[in-house]
């Protein structure tokens, strides 16, 4: 899909979700036609001309100064994520084209694993924007088993999610929602690196072989991955109602360490530790970044 298509599709469905009275605006006339706001009312609450609204709408965002680029946000009422992939899009639209490529090879560093070893008591892993799981602790490998399954490497977790959806749907309570959460994260990675050609592959592959991602993807959402609950079934302890924090790694741009930990003295604190004594059991394979670099 190119920019403009994708900044067309993105500013109106943005627009289309906004009542006018949500925006302060007066509704006249019972019958409106068009769902949301108007461009014109888009162009009064941004402050600019209907005929600017209606170019930068079907794609001219080229020309966008960054406190246009504010401006519209605030009128279409975007939240964070939002607005960085506004500004991504009209990034991405000032440079010249070009081929798709793929993305030099990832590798972790063996002192980030060293990190992630250290880390005993809590699943941690490393992935990037597509959903790769570039490199795990123990505690992590036996957590995310099922999706481990799959022996193509680096793992992915939306492939997992999307295209193998009843073991998915076993391991996620939530399983709508992560194949939401999954089309938001790979929606805002394609706004950031629209040249990945892993990514553009990936998307491809799960938009042909997947229904619901199919659906999610076309709503245009895209999210932020910083904290949340997981509640999980593990095939081996049972239910986890987990916090995860996604810390980004600065030293490691496009990287981010996942951690899911449980408020001690709780049944999921039991449950992650009755799981770590499990893996201590088991054979360690070879690890997420092994197989990616081998």
């Amino acid at each position: 899909m190119d920019s403009r298509t994708e900044i067309r599709e993105f500013l109106s469905s943005r627009r289309a979700r906004i009542a006018p009275e949500r925006a302060g605006l007066p509704a006249y006339g019972g019958n409106r036609r068009v769902k949301g706001l108007r461009r014109e009312e888009v162009a009064l609450l941004a402050g600019v001309s209907v005929d600017y609204y209606v170019r930068m709408e079907r794609g001219g965002l080229a020309g966008a100064s960054d406190g246009v680029l504010d401006a519209l946000a605030s009128a279409l009422q975007l939240d964070e994520a939002e607005r960085d992939h506004l500004f991504h899009l009209a990034r991405r639209s000032r440079e010249p084209g070009g081929p798709r490529r793929r993305g030099p090879a990832v590798r972790v560093r063996p002192t980030l694993q060293q990190v992630l070893d250290a880390i005993s008591d809590a699943p941690a892993w490393i992935g990037n924007g597509r959903c790769d799981v570039l490199a795990m602790n123990q505690l992590a490998r036996a957590l995310f088993a099922p999706v481990l399954a799959d022996p193509r490497r680096p793992a992915n977790t939306a492939r997992f999610v999307c295209l193998d959806p009843e073991a998915a749907k076993a391991l996620f309570v939530d399983y709508d929602q992560v194949v939401g959460a999954v089309a938001a994260k790979l929606r805002m990675e394609a706004g950031r690196n629209p040249h990945d050609a892993e990514l553009t592959a990936l998307v491809g592959e799960l938009s042909t072989r997947s229904e619901p991602f199919r659906q999610r993807w076309a709503s245009q959402d895209v999210r932020l991955h910083r904290s949340g609950r997981k509640r999980m079934r593990h095939p081996i302890v049972g239910r986890l109602d987990l916090d995860v924090e996604c810390l980004e790694l600065p030293a490691e741009p496009g990287l981010h360490l996942n951690v899911y930990t449980a408020p001690a003295g709780t049944p999921t604190a039991d449950h992650v530790a009755l799981l770590a004594s499990w893996a201590a059991t088991r054979q360690t394979p070879a690890t997420e970044s092994d197989a990616h670099n081998g």
